[in-house]
């Protein structure tokens, strides 16, 4: 393919007529996968609160008099061979703490299947990585380093794996808590306009849930269980502890202690509201205040390192041309 092909005008429209195409198959291919998503969190929610019923159903009645106490869990199941490999070797002791649970429901993983599937990450993942590393090393690309050497460096990929899945889980969860944040102060806002209008808080939740579901589909989900609780747990509290939980946002938890104060106290909600949704657009506002006065320093660099030379070669070009051409200088 030479110059010509490449700057005729037929090559250039069929290239910007397949770009285009792409960028409409990209556009609504994204709007299917999120609507899929979207189908698949309302499934889980409806059958986290059908389980939620069953419990509370089974512990009136007296057949389950621990069901209070259990939290609730979404019917995720793990595969079975992940599932012998952490009971024969005990797996739970070696990497669970007191903070795997709720780092897994912070991430939107609530089931026993997600805790069990977690912990056997934790402990396949460095001998994976090192029996990949050891394989690439000795076999694919030994090179003219010794054995040991090789095998030292497939030891240190080893204790990189071994960190991986919880690298995995952490941006999964800073990715979960930047939407909820982002559509937490809408969602006092709403919250607000539907306690003052007379509304009770379990169908001011449920309303919300609703309408928050375009701009976060995870606020969304977090909204639907808590509306769950509300209308199957005997102490509200828990409910209101438990999206604190988690989301795992300090401003969230601010807003339910509010909440749960209120309830206790008999305070007005609406006005506890008020206040938490006036608190949260300032926050917003500064947050996008800081983020204007942090771009003139983001914006020196790239300036200095694309605008700059380009606007010398534009001032400078002519006066460059008239110097190195000799026939320009002589006919001016």
């Amino acid at each position: 393919m030479n110059i010509e092909t490449l700057i005729s005008p037929q090559f250039l429209m069929a290239v910007l007529a397949a770009i285009s195409a792409a960028a409409v198959v990209f556009t609504f291919g994204s709007s299917m996968v999120a609507r899929t998503e979207m189908r698949s969190r309302i499934k889980r929610v409806a059958l986290e609160r059908e389980k939620m019923r069953a419990e509370e159903m089974a512990r009136l009645r007296g057949n389950q008099p621990g069901a209070q106490g259990r939290s609730i869990r979404a019917p995720a199941e793990a595969r079975s061979y992940m599932k012998t490999v952490v009971d024969r070797l005990d797996l739970r002791k070696a990497f669970q703490d007191e903070g795997t649970v709720d780092k897994l429901a912070m991430a939107g993983y609530r089931g026993q299947g997600h805790l069990t599937t977690y912990l056997f990450q934790r402990f396949a993942a460095p001998i994976g990585t090192f029996a990949f590393a050891a394989f690439y090393l000795l076999v694919v690309t030994p090179g003219d380093r010794p054995v040991y050497l090789n095998l030292v460096y497939a030891i240190g990929a080893g204790l990189l794996g071994a960190y991986l899945p919880v690298l995995l889980l952490r941006n999964t969860i800073n990715k979960r808590q930047s939407s909820i944040r982002k559509a937490w102060p809408d969602t006092l806002d709403l919250l607000l306009l539907c306690v003052e209008a007379g509304m009770s808080m379990e169908h001011a939740f449920k309303r919300v849930t609703k309408e928050i579901g375009a701009q976060s589909v995870e606020l969304a989900e977090e909204l639907a269980l808590t509306t769950a609780e509300l209308s199957f747990l005997e102490d509200r509290s828990r409910a209101y502890e438990n999206l604190g939980r988690r989301t795992g946002l300090d401003n969230v938890k601010a807003v339910m202690t509010a909440l749960i104060q209120a309830d206790r106290y008999g305070t007005s909600v609406g006005q506890a509201l008020r206040v938490m949704a006036e608190e949260g657009r300032e926050a917003r506002l500064m947050e996008a205040e800081k983020k204007a006065s942090s771009l003139p320093p983001k914006l020196t660099v790239p300036m200095i390192v694309f605008f700059l030379p380009v606007l010398f070669v534009v001032i400078m070009s002519p006066a460059m041309i008239r110097a190195f051409d000799p026939s320009l200088m002589s006919g001016g």
